[in-house]
């Protein structure tokens, strides 16, 4: 059998001054190559399961293992050295440094993970740069100089660079128009099929969902606050 990619297992979280779980997980697993549609209305827990699952949060119960490693079983930083490893992350807010260049934030990664270095090769930045259609007089520049849908596309450069195993994508749409949405959604699934990433990706766009091999709802998924 084909061991999983990122696997959530009897997993429990409750937010800080709850009164209930606010995640009940029985099982979530992803394979080499999946790619999984999470969806949900706003406030279900979509994002908070995004950070479980690349150990930024740590569950109350249960495990989130990533290519079996089970995040808590790390210490801080040991979790941050295997999320550079092997997890691209597409923030929702996009968390590029503001002070660097559009190139220096793409190459990020790759400082900090010399197998995502070494699987990147030279020019790596400048031709995921190139496929996002983000014009090359705007790769020297800084960061916080650009619009927040040229920021998004950075953001998804980053974490694609180096062909990490797994990538996570929170609402990374929805500051793009219709065309560049088209060459984005082709970019990242791309991309994913030719390193054999699994993909989880979470977004209202419901038209979307046609694009994924699995569509998964949350508050079916999540049965907590339901009577046992």
């Amino acid at each position: 059998m084909t061991a999983a990619a990122l696997s959530l297992r009897g997993l429990r979280y409750r937010w800080p001054g709850a009164a209930a779980d606010t995640l009940a997980i029985d099982e979530l697993s992803l394979l080499p190559g999946d790619t999984v549609f999470l969806r949900g209305p706003s406030g279900c827990g979509k994002s908070t399961l995004l950070s479980l699952a690349a150990g930024v949060v740590l569950p109350d119960a249960g495990e989130a293992q990533l290519l079996g490693q089970s995040w808590a079983g790390l210490g801080a930083s040991a979790r941050d050295r295997h999320r550079a490893a092997h997890l691209g992350y597409i923030f929702q807010q996009f968390n590029l440094l503001p002070y660097l260049s559009v190139l220096d934030n793409v190459r990020l990664p790759l400082r900090f993970s010399p197998a995502r270095a070494r699987r990147a090769g030279p020019g790596a930045a400048e031709a995921l740069l190139e496929r996002t259609g983000l014009p090359s007089t705007l790769w020297g520049q800084r960061a916080d100089r650009l619009s927040v849908g040229q920021q998004q596309r950075v953001a998804a450069a980053r974490a694609l660079i180096g062909a990490p195993e797994v990538v996570i994508a929170d609402e990374p749409t929805s500051a793009l128009d219709e065309p560049l949405r088209e060459a984005f959604m082709a970019l990242l699934l791309d991309s994913c099929a030719q390193a054999g990433s699994a993909l989880l990706f979470v977004s209202h766009d419901a038209r979307l969902a046609e694009r994924f091999a699995r569509v998964v709802d949350l508050p079916t998924l999540n049965h907590a606050g339901r009577p046992a």
